[in-house]
């Protein structure tokens, strides 16, 4: 039997009269990587932000570990939704540090976090002299200091060159041997084929349609018309 980390239920945001998240029912898979893909302004960085409690829905729940999320689960949740809140003036370790500090974690967090995510040899390098790609790396390590069984992340090759995004792909993808759960949303098609074991096309605030991604499947077909049909308010699950 499958095991869901993560349920959402009806789950909806509203702001006025307009819905960015509408009646969303996602099922992420323990230990797997969740492909959130949609074009831009489809709502899935609001989804994001509101598994990782930085905003409240105004209808539907979200199940954590098979009951009602909790504040509670923050712990459990790190994330990296859009730039990472970095200090140019100080270096990964220092930037780090800051974030153990206010958390009450102990310091060899610091040097296991640096070691996942491949920055150890950064040594006294400011952070406003590292690549985009780096940056996204340090943003990542700073998710991981909780030990989380959830990461969440938002576009997380944006703006990256292709050495880069071969980078955080491997990282990426070495996740859910280590436990973790990852949700990741992008707007690129190959990106998400490459990396995700499961797939969510979302497209005007509507999830549309999930599936475990399959050898040989053609998930080009399948977004452009899924999210075709959606326009005139179709829906599926698979």
């Amino acid at each position: 039997m499958e095991r869901f980390l993560l349920q959402t239920a009806q789950l909806s945001k509203r702001y006025g009269k307009h819905y960015a998240v509408n009646r969303v029912e996602m099922k992420v898979r323990e230990r797997t990587i969740y492909g959130l893909l949609g074009p831009n302004g489809a709502g899935k960085s609001t989804i994001l932000k509101l598994i990782a409690g930085l905003i409240r829905p105004t209808e539907g729940e979200i199940l954590f570990e098979g009951r009602p999320w909790k504040r509670s689960d923050l712990g459990r949740i790190g994330a990296l939704i859009e730039t990472p809140a970095l200090y140019g003036n100080l270096t990964a370790r220092e930037n780090l540090k800051v974030h153990t500090t206010l958390l009450g974690l102990p310091d060899q967090r610091i040097d296991e976090v640096l070691e996942v995510v491949d920055l150890t040899d950064t040594g006294k390098k400011k952070v406003s002299r590292f690549s985009l790609g780096m940056k996204q790396r340090l943003g990542i390590a700073i998710a991981l200091l909780k030990t989380p069984k959830l990461l969440i992340l938002d576009e997380p090759t944006n703006g990256l060159d292709p050495i880069g995004i071969q980078e955080l792909r491997r990282l990426i993808r070495a996740f859910p041997e280590q436990g973790m759960t990852v949700i990741l949303s992008s707007h690129v098609l190959s990106e998400v084929e490459q990396i995700a074991d499961d797939i969510g096309i979302i497209s005007e605030g509507k999830l549309l349609h999930q599936e475990k991604i399959r050898p040989g499947d053609d998930l080009e077909s399948v977004f452009f018309e899924v999210v075709g049909r959606g326009k005139d308010g179709g829906r599926r699950h698979a």
